[in-house]
């Protein structure tokens, strides 16, 4: 996954321990997320979504990405390869600070991603977002994902699992 081909706009790097204050500022700025997917965002939350993996995954099938306009984050990107099959790329957060909110970057940034992944050759994208969470869902319909089924997750009772075709 060549993710300095994510965005020709901003610069994109993979984010660790060093980067846990902006992180933690740009989470802490979107408190409707946290209503909706609970606890309130904390450092440690962070590290542990940092290197959490779903069952099956490694270490190098994980990107905890951030992008950047000069040198501020403005959004957060967590995607795994491979999963839930090879051949689909799994976003498992995606927040932008709230400055740039309602401006188009969050969807610019999810195209750019798209684009990319379909040039290597993925076949789909998946995710899942709090169905309860009408923001989440009203911008992951817009950038054209299609529900499959509502289920759990350790992130909340019911989710919404959505797919959008790459190919």
């Amino acid at each position: 996954m060549e993710i300095n081909n994510f965005s020709d706009k901003y610069k994109v790097k993979m984010l660790n321990e060093t980067d846990l204050d902006n992180i933690y500022a740009l989470c802490k700025g979107n408190p409707m997320y946290y209503e909706y997917c609970p606890p309130d965002v904390t450092k440690e939350n962070i590290l542990e979504d940092m290197f959490a993996l779903p069952p099956g995954k490694e270490t190098e099938d994980k990107f905890y990405i951030g992008f950047f306009d000069l040198n501020e984050l403005i959004a957060v990107m967590d995607i795994v390869d491979g999963y839930p099959e090879k051949g689909i790329a799994f976003i498992g957060f995606f927040m932008t600070a709230s400055k740039v909110q309602n401006k188009g970057v969050g969807s610019e940034i999810v195209s750019g991603v798209l684009k990319c992944l379909k040039g290597e050759g993925y076949r789909a994208a998946r995710l899942a977002w709090v169905t309860e969470n009408p923001q989440a869902r009203k911008f992951w319909l817009k950038n054209k994902f299609v529900p499959i089924c509502e289920t759990k997750s350790n992130a909340a009772e019911r989710v919404t699992l959505a797919q959008r075709e790459l190919l």
